[in-house]
């Protein structure tokens, strides 16, 4: 076996949704599976030992935060990501490429990886609206320039360049320098440094910076398996690696295609969808790009927690999700609920008795699928948690955090048994029909 292992154990009748096992040097994740992000090497509020309560199999930690902090040095020293945040099970790091969208084009401006048509236009490379998402010949940071435009990053044919969001201090990520930290870093499986774009930037640029990404994919895979022979001569011990590479090319179908094509043809151990999407064309452009992408390998795809979204990706065929949504919304007072989100900051929630775990039946009816019902801080009342977040005591931030990833997993769980019982349509229905009524 090589750094990981994938096989399909069954495939829907409606869809190409399917049922597989994904094994890793730390241990198997059986997929579909919702990826907990512990940006930091922490999962925010939650302890490793509630994670694995609440059956998390996985853990993601992003590779531009921990280089700046505590820097990849410390945690190789420790023994690698898991042994440092004391996780004994898979982990998984991204490459850095969606800070640089953060730090650059989307930085001050509320955009995500969505858009809907009336989103606001932040430039192009050909406007003077915000800075362009390349450098325009610039081969070297120009912190003036940065500053002029209200950004921290800069991103030439090279790599990019940027600016610490703790210190201001100057940095350069090169898909070497990417791929060199995350061996440092030590996960099961890492991705190839990409460059993610916004989901209204014209197509001319998403055809750009979709180029730019493959040729990052091809110089990443050298470096890595460059390192890989290197380890193997040291004759160190360390467990190998699986590296992912990154489809592009935003909401159009024709340049998902094409990079999906390109990206397969490298040789990567599994592949992610990454970049920007339009809410209203997803379904397209995903299907577009799965039906380019190898069978065998398993399919990530990046930043995607909204649970509707979760299960229009599997029954696309995708495997392994991750967001920072559960933990994010939580830490305001939102949790998921069979009939979708709710605000526990509202007053009708001061006197709700109605118990966190009542929130989570997002089976069908008739089905025992999923993780079971009861879970950490499934017994606390709406009306106990609410007068947590509103007094702002940390538990309430914390049980929300908890109840959100147990919903999402089990959604994702519910949707794997559903697979394997012949019935996933059926669960995708009842689900959708019950969240967004």
């Amino acid at each position: 076996m090589g750094a990981i292992d994938f096989k399909i154990e069954k495939r829907a009748t409606r869809s190409v949704a399917r049922a597989g096992i994904l094994t890793t040097p730390h241990g198997v994740i059986y997929t579909p599976a919702f990826v907990s992000v512990g940006t930091k090497a922490s999962v925010k509020g939650i302890l490793p030992e509630q994670l694995k309560e609440l059956g998390a199999k996985v853990v993601l930690a992003n590779t531009y935060h921990l280089y700046l902090q505590p820097g990849e040095n410390i945690v190789q020293d420790a023994g690698g990501l898991g042994k440092f945040m004391c996780w004994n099970g898979p982990t998984m790091t991204d490459s850095g490429g969606f800070q640089v969208f953060s730090l650059g084009a989307a930085f001050g401006k509320k955009i995500s990886k969505f858009t809907r048509e009336e989103s606001q236009d932040i430039g192009s490379p050909t406007s003077n609206v915000g800075l362009p998402m390349s450098n325009h010949g610039l081969t070297h940071f120009d912190p003036e320039v940065a500053s002029q435009h209200g950004q921290l990053a800069i991103i030439d044919d090279e790599g990019v360049s940027f600016t610490s969001h703790i210190d201001g201090s100057l940095h350069r990520f090169t898909p070497e320098r990417s791929v060199e930290i995350q061996h440092a870093l030590g996960a099961d499986i890492f991705f190839a440094f990409d460059e993610c774009t916004s989901p209204i930037e014209p197509y001319e640029y998403q055809k750009e910076a979709m180029e730019r990404t493959h040729r990052w994919a091809k110089r990443s895979l050298k470096m890595h398996h460059e390192m890989e022979y290197a380890r193997l001569r040291r004759n160190s011990g360390e467990a190998k690696q699986a590296v992912f590479g990154i489809v592009q090319g935003g909401r159009h179908e024709d340049l998902r295609r094409k990079s999906a094509k390109e990206i397969s043809s490298l040789g990567f151990d599994g592949i992610g969808i990454g970049g920007s999407f339009s809410k209203e064309d997803m379904r397209e452009t995903l299907s577009a790009a799965v039906r380019e992408l190898p069978e065998e390998l398993p399919r990530h795809f990046l930043g995607i927690g909204e649970p509707g979204d979760i299960l229009e990706g599997i029954a696309n065929g995708m495997d392994l999700f991750d967001c920072v949504a559960p933990t994010r919304i939580g830490r305001h007072g939102s949790i998921y609920t069979k009939h979708g989100i709710i605000h526990l900051t509202g007053e009708k929630f001061k006197d709700d008795f109605t118990q966190l775990s009542e929130c989570l039946d997002i089976g069908s009816p008739t089905s025992n699928v999923g993780l079971p019902m009861s879970y950490i801080g499934g017994e606390f009342t709406l009306a106990y948690v609410s007068h947590l977040v509103r007094s702002k005591e940390m538990l309430g931030s914390s049980i929300c955090s908890m109840h959100n990833l147990h919903f999402i997993i089990n959604l994702v769980a519910g949707a794997r048994q559903a697979i394997l019982d012949g019935r996933f349509e059926e669960y995708r229905a009842y689900f959708v029909r019950e969240y967004y009524s």
